[in-house]
């Protein structure tokens, strides 16, 4: 009788425990930068139950024919969750992004380096699976600078087109765990 007790405790103890967890982290990827040659990654991680701090990744790696574009992008975010809901739900969430890009070819070179940040609003859902669905837009502003070389001349220059104000807008898949 004694173990049988232990056993209903031990067996309440442990799904007392499983049905209080929740996803405090989230890993994702951007399926849809994949089409420009760019790998994109993100890690979110709950801080309380309205906020939220991710930070994305992206790297470059495209070539074509004899002109090979790469570089990489950091994208550190705050999240703030309408519904005090963390990682699931309406949000708001300003972002700071900074990329370097290289264009090379057989003769030219370039680089492009900018420094930006916007606001995004969002709605991220969490599935009973873990799967998670990230879907965002919003305005960002960038400020950069380009410098490239041809003919053995080199040119500074802002960012030519590149930086100024723009929308950033994407969804994401992942898991949440």
């Amino acid at each position: 009788m004694k173990k049988v007790v232990l056993f209903v405790i031990f067996c309440f103890m442990i799904g007392n425990t499983w049905a209080q967890s929740e996803e405090r982290n989230v890993l994702k990827v951007n399926p849809l930068s994949a089409l420009v040659g760019t790998g994109s990654l993100f890690y979110e991680q709950k801080i309380d139950d309205q906020h939220s701090w991710q930070v994305g990744f992206a790297y470059m790696g495209l070539r074509i024919d004899n002109t090979h574009f790469s570089g990489v992008a950091i994208t550190p975010e705050y999240r703030i969750y309408i519904k005090k809901r963390a990682l699931s739900g309406f949000y708001v969430g300003p972002f700071l992004r900074y990329q370097n890009y290289t264009v090379k070819s057989d003769t030219d070179k370039g680089t492009f380096t900018s420094f930006g940040g916007g606001v995004l609003l969002g709605r991220q859902l969490i599935y009973k699976s873990g799967f998670v669905l990230d879907m965002f837009a919003g305005p960002s502003y960038n400020s950069g600078r380009t410098k490239y070389t041809t003919n053995n001349s080199t040119t500074n220059e802002p960012g030519l087109g590149i930086e100024g104000f723009g929308l950033r807008i994407g969804m994401a898949l992942g898991f949440g765990f």
